[in-house]
């Protein structure tokens, strides 16, 4: 079921893989917001696309882990209710992972997800990489997100590349399976994220 949740969100701007912004939320703020989701270990990549152009716009890879988070590599989401440190949002729970593809799927983008299995190990070892790599430049996000995932246990030899749909093809490859999200809000849709309107194919796996 899909909730109104616009009044969790702070003013934000769309821009696809346009960061570079150092932002580090204090310990305390990060702690308070952790949240263990339970269930499988899995690694979920987010791919978003121009519906216009078919190009991909924006890669980003959330862990369940030890806890969850989502790496946002040069990314525009800004919500308080997920502190932010050096591109990791913290505090990914369910409402709040809505909320976040609610950011993203638009009328001119929509969003591929995919999530895999992994065992614990290589969760944990996937955020402790994603907690050391910092602030990544402009038009980055694939390129950092590849990368962190070749050097995971069972992604060797995983293509590194700047183009999110190439990434998205690779992690199909190890097996995700995969939903597509469309959704009709506007394209300034800061004020409407949350609103009815998304459409999933697939399932979540």
């Amino acid at each position: 079921m899909i909730q109104r949740l616009s009044a969790l969100l702070l003013p934000i701007i769309l821009a696809a893989c346009a960061g570079g912004e150092e932002i580090y939320a204090p310990i305390d703020d990060v702690a308070s917001r952790a949240y263990v989701h339970g269930g499988p270990s899995t690694l979920t990549l987010y791919t978003v696309i121009s519906n216009a152009s078919n190009k991909g716009a924006h890669t980003s890879l959330m862990i369940n882990g030890p806890q969850r988070v989502i790496w946002d590599p040069a990314g525009s989401f800004k919500n308080s209710g997920t502190p932010e440190r050096g591109d990791v949002l913290f505090g990914m729970t369910p409402q709040m992972l809505d909320v976040y593809i609610d950011y993203h799927a638009r009328k001119r983008y929509r969003v591929v997800e995919q999530v895999l299995p992994v065992s614990p190990e290589v969760a944990a070892m996937a955020l402790q990489i994603v907690q050391s790599e910092g602030p990544q430049g402009n038009a980055t996000c694939s390129l950092s997100t590849s990368r962190i995932l070749a050097r995971l246990p069972g992604f060797q030899g995983f293509p590194v590349s700047y183009f999110p749909k190439k990434t998205r093809a690779a992690f199909a490859a190890k097996g995700a399976s995969q939903r597509v999200i469309y959704d009709d809000d506007d394209d300034q849709n800061d004020a409407l994220i949350g609103f009815p309107g998304r459409h999933a194919l697939g399932a979540r796996g």
